[in-house]
């Protein structure tokens, strides 16, 4: 399965003067972590870290030598602009691909492998989980409008396994009409096509803000010590 792992995020949120993938995460960069589970999962043979050329030498410097096939491919402007950028850089040959975020640093090689089962057995896919909140809908002013059904709601997630071709069509799709997507599940429901969740389980957080910075170092110690 090939692996594409979007790294071109900044620390506006995290309050950072560099790109968050770069932050010390017990003692490691925070892309290393990413990059180590996909490295250890067994059913993902070839990586793509798609980026902005000013953090290239930093991050293929932080991530030292592999033992897999990795590859830097240059991002975009948008997120969507990246991952085209990432599909064409995809080897020839390439049938099935993940996209996972770099700052999603607790995903574990279980979630690769089980994610790169599915999707070559013919499923589009996303990483999610169940909201355990009670989400509140409101209007312009504040004001609660309903109460969404909490058995219907997942929290989408990384990785999203799809099929090559049919993820180039989509994207294809959206440049000729326009369309701007936060993500490629987005297109694919844009498009009426399906996606189904795959439960990823409660600490495949993305590293957004300081506090989920705190979150992400308790779990990786919690799982480093005996």
């Amino acid at each position: 399965m090939h692996l594409l792992i979007a790294a071109a995020g900044s620390g506006r949120r995290m309050g950072a003067d560099r790109n968050k993938l770069l932050l010390p995460l017990l003692g490691r960069p925070l892309i290393a972590w990413t990059v180590d589970a996909a490295l250890t999962a067994t059913e993902i043979s070839w990586i793509g870290i798609v980026g902005q050329d000013i953090d290239r030498v930093e991050i293929l410097d932080a991530l030292g030598s592999v033992k897999k096939p990795l590859v830097w491919i240059q991002g975009g402007a948008t997120r969507q602009e990246s991952v085209l950028r990432g599909l064409a850089g995809l080897p020839e040959g390439a049938s099935h691909v993940l996209i996972h975020d770099g700052a999603r640093c607790l995903v574990q090689p279980d979630l690769f492998d089980r994610c790169a089962v599915a999707v070559e057995a013919g499923a589009a896919l996303i990483a999610a989980t169940p909201v355990t909140d009670t989400i509140k809908r409101v209007d312009e002013h504040g004001m609660i409008r309903d109460t969404p059904d909490r058995a219907e709601l997942w929290a989408a997630q990384t990785p999203q396994g799809f099929e090559v071709e049919q993820l180039r069509q989509g994207h294809a799709r959206a440049q000729a009409e326009g369309w701007s997507v936060t993500d490629d599940a987005s297109l694919f429901e844009r498009l009426g096509w399906s996606v189904q969740v795959l439960d990823a389980g409660p600490s495949n957080i993305k590293v957004t803000t300081p506090f989920d910075l705190t979150v992400a170092e308790a779990v990786l110690s919690s799982r480093t010590t005996p």
